[in-house]
């Protein structure tokens, strides 16, 4: 298991940071890809969504199946039930919101940070518990979330920022596309690639994709540099469907879309919800994790280095 920010070989006052992250070992060892999502103190969009007032990351690509098949086989429980008819690198589907957060609780445990989600049970479809202020990392405005935590769900308003915000539009005071490939207009369907203003799904008039694309080749990227916000799975946020997050058992939001879905699912406006322990194919997840350190942290870091070594020759 390697440290959350990896460093190059250090150079003379030079450290950088490589923005993928490693879990596991062994056969087992994988990375997740994630994408800066600055430009704090953005407004909600005309929806009511959206704004978020702090750097973030969120992941490049969904969770894949090789990604829960690792965590089943070095978490210790509880297992994690994924579609078995898809392949290892597609989307990891018929998760449920529970199983995802214990997913991205292991994410945390095995880095040596909090866990994100206060499971008092030992189920791997158990509903979590509400922290409570005699916990340490307890945000009133959000019992779900640990405030210790490095990875975590996204929640609805990261999640939309993500996929729907572009800081240079409106010639860069930033603003909104109604579809998260940088457009007004509802992407072209595929069935995989990586073309720009695309997505799996299907329009109406093309055939229903067969099912999801593998995770990195799944359309065309949103402004931030995702990719399968819109289509492919659909994908559990965080948030209660009905805010604010303040009961353990109630419906969770998903949204974006998939592979199964028509363009209705895919537009900024379109909101969906469904219990902590339901599972679907259709509906999968990605992460979001705190920021990296700043530039200038890491050229202090790297110059503390640098006087170490000297130090000890």
């Amino acid at each position: 298991m390697t440290s959350p920010l990896r460093l190059l070989p250090l150079v003379p006052f030079l450290a950088v940071p490589v923005l993928a992250d490693t879990f596991g070992s062994g056969a087992n060892e994988f990375t997740i890809d994630f994408v800066d999502i600055g430009d704090a103190g953005n407004a909600d969009d005309n929806t009511g969504y959206g704004g978020v007032d702090y750097a973030y990351r969120m992941s490049t690509y969904e969770i894949s199946g090789a990604m829960i098949d690792s965590y089943n086989v070095l978490s210790g429980g509880p297992a994690i039930t994924r579609y078995a008819p898809f392949s290892a690198d597609q989307p990891a589907t018929s998760v449920s919101w529970n199983e995802a957060a214990r997913f991205v609780n292991w994410l945390n445990t095995s880095s040596g940070y909090s866990a994100a989600y206060k499971f008092e049970t030992g189920g791997g479809n158990d509903n979590i518990a509400l922290w409570t202020g005699a916990d340490a990392g307890y945000d009133a405005s959000n019992p779900f979330r640990n405030s210790n935590a490095y990875y975590f769900l996204p929640s609805e308003d990261e999640w939309y920022k993500a996929a729907y915000y572009d800081p240079s539009a409106n010639g860069g005071s930033g603003g909104y596309w109604d579809y998260a490939t940088g457009s007004d207009t509802a992407p072209t369907t595929t069935s995989g690639g990586t073309t720009a203003g695309t997505a799996v799904y299907r329009d109406g008039v093309n055939p229903n994709p067969p099912g999801p694309a593998d995770i990195t080749n799944a359309g065309g990227l949103s402004p931030y540099g995702t990719m399968a916000q819109n289509g492919n799975v659909w994908e559990w946020g965080e948030s209660g469907f009905t805010a604010p997050n303040d009961s353990a058992g109630e419906s969770r939001v998903f949204r974006g879309g998939g592979w199964n879905s028509g363009s209705f699912g895919l537009a900024s406006s379109d909101r969906f919800g469904d219990s902590p322990t339901s599972g679907s194919s259709a509906i999968g997840f990605r992460v979001a994790a705190v920021p990296e350190p700043s530039g200038a942290i890491l050229t202090v870091v790297g110059m503390m280095g640098l006087l170490l070594r000297r130090k000890r020759v």
